[in-house]
Order: structure tokens, then C-alpha cells, then sequence
């Protein structure tokens, strides 16, 4: 049976995966709070178990059968975040840490219902895709708040970062996903951006906040 830490390193190679599939092992190690000859020694155990291509001194990459493996675990972190949020009422922001341990359940059968419940729901709460059955995962390009222009009206789709302080800001300042966002002005000094949308005739959020945004024009 596949342990725990052996999941969390393939969630965390599919998560860090460029644009090439490429993974550093020092961004590896530093994401999993480990020693460099430690996420060393587990990433040759992935490639005996062919879930990683392994060569010193390049960087990893993963099989298709690790993308796999990764995408299902994927799905059981989404499916119970958004099950959480949409049949037991958990905000947004307190279902990371309890879908970091429902994860590595082997109960296939068990998120297959939460699916079935849901109606087969395609994102997350944080509006990230949730992968299916099979492990297929379309990840939509949507275009982030900070490269937009003043005039230009959005929604907001997801979320590039969904950390619990990001998510309780997000609630200080009454935004959730599906809300509309008008581009009023672009401060050139810090890119910070004036914005409105529902109940907030103007707000100033940071080029950061912006950065994480992710929206489609209207």
C-alpha cells in the first residue's frame, strides 16, 4: 500500500510541474520541508515504482503513470474540499487541513459517492479543476486580475494560492468566486489596482492580491 509521504511527494511534484513537466529537486525539498538528500532518496523510490524520471543533476520529471497517481490524489483532496463546503457547510477557508488527511484514504468507492452527491461538480471551492475517475485533468488558462487594464470587467473564476490567511483576506474584503470585479484605475508607482464589485464601490487591493486572481472578462 502507498504511504502518506510517498502521496505527498507525487501531489507535490504534479503541483510544482512547469510548463515542461520539469520539477527542481531544491524546490521539492523546500516545498515538503525536507533535507535535499531526503527528497533525493524518496524520489528514487518513486522511479523504481516508475512513477518518476530520474537523472543526477537534471531535474525530475513524472511518468505518465505517476501523473496519474498524483491526478487521483488531486480529485480526493478537491472532492472532499468541495464536499465539505457544499453539504456540511465549512467556509472556504478550514477545509485544506482536513482534506490533507481525508486524501490518503483508500476508499475509492467512498469518494466516488461524494462525487455522485455533489453532481459531479468540475472545481474545487478555489475554483481549481478536480480531476476524474481516470485522472484526466483539464486545467483552464485563465487570465489573472493584475494583467488587466482599467475599463476591463471581470469574474472571478479561482484562485492561484488558496492559503488560510489569503482566503480570511478574501473574506475581510466580501470576495468569493463568481463575483464580478469592475477595473477602475492601476496605480503606477505598485501596480496596486482600484477595483468594484458588489457592496464595494471602490477598493485597493495589492499587486500581490492581484497576482492571485484568476478571472475571465465578462
Amino acid at each position: 500500500m502507498v504511504s502518506a509521504t510517498v502521496e505527498n511527494y507525487l501531489k507535490a511534484l504534479f503541483n510544482l510541474a512547469n510548463d515542461n513537466g520539469e520539477v527542481n529537486i531544491s524546490d521539492l525539498s523546500t516545498t515538503l520541508e525536507v533535507s535535499k538528500p531526503t527528497a533525493n532518496s524518496m524520489v528514487k523510490n518513486l522511479q523504481q515504482h516508475g512513477w518518476v524520471r530520474y537523472e543526477k543533476y537534471k531535474p525530475l520529471k513524472l511518468t505518465e503513470a505517476g501523473k496519474k497517481a498524483a491526478a487521483l490524489i488531486i480529485r480526493k483532496h478537491r472532492l472532499t474540499e468541495m464536499f465539505l463546503v457544499e453539504k456540511m457547510g465549512f467556509g472556504w477557508e478550514e477545509v485544506h487541513e482536513i482534506a490533507e488527511q481525508v486524501e490518503h484514504i483508500k476508499a475509492p468507492a467512498l469518494f466516488d459517492r461524494m462525487d455522485e452527491l455533489m453532481e459531479y461538480p468540475k472545481i474545487d471551492p478555489h475554483g481549481s479543476p478536480i480531476p476524474d475517475k481516470d485522472g484526466n485533468i483539464i486545467t483552464p488558462a485563465h487570465q489573472k486580475l493584475a494583467d488587466c487594464q482599467p475599463g476591463d470587467k471581470v469574474i472571478l473564476v479561482a484562485l492561484s494560492h488558496s492559503s488560510k490567511e489569503f482566503l480570511e483576506f478574501l473574506d475581510s474584503r466580501n470576495i468569493s468566486l463568481e463575483i464580478k470585479i469592475n477595473v477602475l484605475s492601476i496605480e503606477s508607482f505598485d501596480q496596486s489596482m482600484k477595483v468594484s464589485y458588489d457592496g464595494h464601490p471602490t477598493e485597493m487591493l495589492s499587486q500581490k492580491v492581484c497576482e492571485r486572481l484568476l478571472v475571465k472578462k465578462v
